[in-house]
Formats: C-alpha cells, sequence, structure tokens
C-alpha cells in the first residue's frame, strides 16, 4: 500500500548541487524522505544536481537540513521551503487533487525533471528556481 501525505498547506523546496553520483548519498535521501514523510525527486548521475522536495512545512525543512547535512559540492538551497505556490488552480483546489506519494524519485535528465514540475504545476516556479528564467512568465 503506497503511503501519501495529507493533502493540507503542502511547502516545497528547491536544491542545486554540483551533481548526485554517490549511491550511499541516495540511499540517505532516500531515507530522510521515508523518515520525513515527504515527496522528493533528483536528478541522478551527473551535472547538474537537482533535488526538489514537496510536503509538510516541518518534513519539507527536515529534508533539506538532512540534503544540508551530506555535504554536496556546490550545494546550493536555490529556493527556500515556503508554501507551494500552484500555477493554474486555487490553493485548495490543487492541494485536494493531489495527496503526494511520500518517498525518493529518481530522474536522469534534466528535461525529464522539467516534466515532473510542469506535472506538478510548479513549472515556472521551477524555472525560476533554476536562473533558467526571471520574474512571471
Amino acid at each position: 500500500m503506497s503511503r501519501a501525505t495529507p493533502p493540507l498547506q503542502l511547502w516545497n523546496a528547491l536544491v542545486r548541487t554540483h551533481h548526485i553520483t554517490s549511491r550511499k548519498k541516495v540511499g540517505k535521501l532516500r531515507q530522510a524522505a521515508d523518515e520525513h514523510e515527504v515527496y522528493a525527486l533528483i536528478c541522478y548521475g551527473g551535472c547538474p544536481g537537482i533535488m526538489y522536495t514537496e510536503g509538510s512545512p516541518e518534513g519539507v525543512k527536515q529534508w533539506v537540513d538532512s540534503v544540508h547535512r551530506l555535504r554536496y559540492k556546490d550545494y546550493q538551497l536555490a529556493v527556500r521551503p515556503a508554501p507551494v505556490a500552484p500555477e493554474v488552480r486555487s490553493h485548495e483546489e490543487h492541494a485536494r487533487e493531489r495527496a503526494i506519494p511520500v518517498g525518493l524519485h529518481e530522474v536522469e535528465t534534466v528535461k525529464d525533471f522539467g516534466a515532473v514540475m510542469r506535472e506538478r504545476g510548479v513549472w515556472s516556479w521551477w524555472r525560476r528556481g533554476m536562473g533558467y528564467a526571471s520574474g512571471h512568465e
């Protein structure tokens, strides 16, 4: 049975690093996602290393702290933990429609990461956080 966080007061954060290639560190990220009951997405295998997390305010903050303790090269908290700002629907409608799966998920390309960000309704937010866009699109 798949666990999911309650669809209320979702927060998210974005972390950039030089790369994500250590399976040992990925195991720690997976453990932290489960422990703090958050959805986490990473771009594994090369440059840049990108990590996204979404969940309860406390869970997101604790997961980001766990990432920071792993001492990734060029660690940068690109977007600090804050409430999710859905780009299309009202916050309440957005939250009701997406109870998020808990755990770590991986993609291998920035293009695939962007596709997940689009599906989650945070594509423009992600592009600004990555430095690909400025202001409102």
